[in-house]
């Protein structure tokens, strides 16, 4: 009966040790930069939500800083090692690939086949290295040229300018009336390369542009100096807010929302925000025009899949991470692309209804001819800091499209 008793009492501690461990409460971090002004803000709190809600015993805690401060903050924790989150927000090619080249990210190759059917494998080329797959895309974007067709119809023009010269002749019309044609951050650097990408994607083709940023082709390139010609003429001639130095893209946005610029250049994730303002019944979304026809065409764009998920290498439940960053990124890409917020990696709903401006992005995805990642993710973190510079020395006047392209070669060509 003792023998009995004991065994009794023994089974009941490992029953009891079973249930403590299967109900072990886990704590994940994220890092994202979904801050409350970002578009995919409710997104990340509604997969979060349903994750936890599966998995009674997780929770997600969710720290997020906005766009240029989190990429300093990444980097940092990245090149210490320490105060890593488990799971975080990246960008895909150099971005992440730095991380991956510091040995600090977990690879998920052991994962992806479980969602491959979901998620293509065209879908993840960005975040894949030496043939593994480091990161989880949830969204895809494209540099989206926005008009405020009622400030263009106040000089004359029922639809965005085709051509190049049409562009620029209805900049001079916008002028003339006292609109502002253009608003962009002077103040954030990458808000700047989104006006001169597609201008020198639209002067010399994307595999050219690509060549560069790869090395095989030097940054001191005649098409290169057309295009940066192009965008300091338009800057020469007044056709960007004179106070963009002193703005961040938040007031930016908020001032095409206010009808302030009759154009305003950035990704396709502003087409919730803009979607859901009180103009979107009259902002039309389209890409900029091609300035040299024998090189470049109109549907030559800068995008692709980018906004991925990873797990780091310190993460000490890597297993549940995985599963985490999988799941998040797929009610992430379904609710950025429902939202309008994104075009998603993941397979869509092909019942869902979208705005007009997801629409145009999506149309506009289909037709690409070439499509070249942002050059601060495809190029590793120093070169990116060094482009960047050079194109807000650009803009400010500071040095010619010449000094440009040879100091960016000097300073770049491999």
């Amino acid at each position: 009966m003792k023998k009995v008793i004991t065994m009794i009492l023994a089974a009941m501690m490992l029953l009891t040790l079973a249930t403590a461990f299967a109900e072990e409460q886990i704590t994940l971090t994220l890092w994202s930069i979904a801050t409350e002004s970002d578009s995919s803000h409710q997104s990340f709190i509604d997969a979060i939500a349903d994750f936890e809600a599966s998995h009674p015993n997780v929770k997600i805690e969710h720290v997020t800083t906005a766009n240029e401060a989190y990429k300093t903050k990444i980097k940092a924790a990245m090149s210490s090692g320490k105060g890593l989150p488990d799971i975080f927000f990246t960008w895909g090619m150099s971005f992440l690939g730095d991380f991956v080249d510091a040995g600090r990210v977990y690879c998920l190759d052991e994962y992806y086949p479980t969602y491959a059917d979901e998620l293509p494998e065209a879908m993840t080329v960005n975040a894949t290295y030496g043939g593994k797959h480091y990161g989880v895309p949830y969204s895809m974007s494209l540099v989206t040229l926005y008009a405020n067709m009622d400030l263009l119809k106040q000089v004359g023009y029922d639809d965005i300018p085709g051509t190049y010269q049409e562009m620029l002749d209805c900049c001079e019309a916008l002028k003339a009336a006292g609109i502002i044609p253009f608003g962009v951050s002077g103040k954030e650097l990458w808000c700047l390369s989104e006006y001169v990408e597609p201008m020198v994607i639209k002067t010399i083709g994307g595999e050219k542009l690509k060549a560069i940023y790869n090395g095989e082709a030097s940054w001191n390139d005649e098409g290169m100096i057309k295009a940066i010609e192009a965008f300091q003429d338009m800057v020469n001639k007044g056709y960007f807010d004179p106070s963009a130095m002193a703005l961040g893209n938040d007031e930016v946005k908020n001032n095409f929302i206010a009808g302030k610029y009759a154009f305003y250049q950035n990704g396709s994730w502003n087409n919730g925000d803009i979607g859901a303002s009180d103009i979107a019944a009259s902002v039309k979304a389209f890409t900029f025009p091609v300035l040299d026809e024998e090189n470049a065409s109109l549907y030559a764009m800068i995008g692709g899949p980018n906004n991925t998920l990873a797990v780091t290498e310190t993460c000490e439940h890597k297993e549940l991470a995985a599963e985490a960053a999988f799941a998040l990124a797929r009610s992430l890409s379904d609710a950025d692309y429902k939202s309008g917020a994104n075009l998603p990696c993941w397979a869509a709903d092909p019942n869902a209804e979208v705005s007009p401006l997801v629409q145009a992005a999506a149309d506009m995805a289909s037709k690409a001819t070439d499509m070249v990642l942002f050059g601060d993710n495809f190029l590793s973190a120093d070169a990116a800091n060094t482009y960047l510079d050079y194109i807000g020395m650009a803009f400010a006047g500071e040095i010619t499209a010449q000094e440009y392209a040879e100091g960016l070669a000097a300073d770049l060509d491999k």
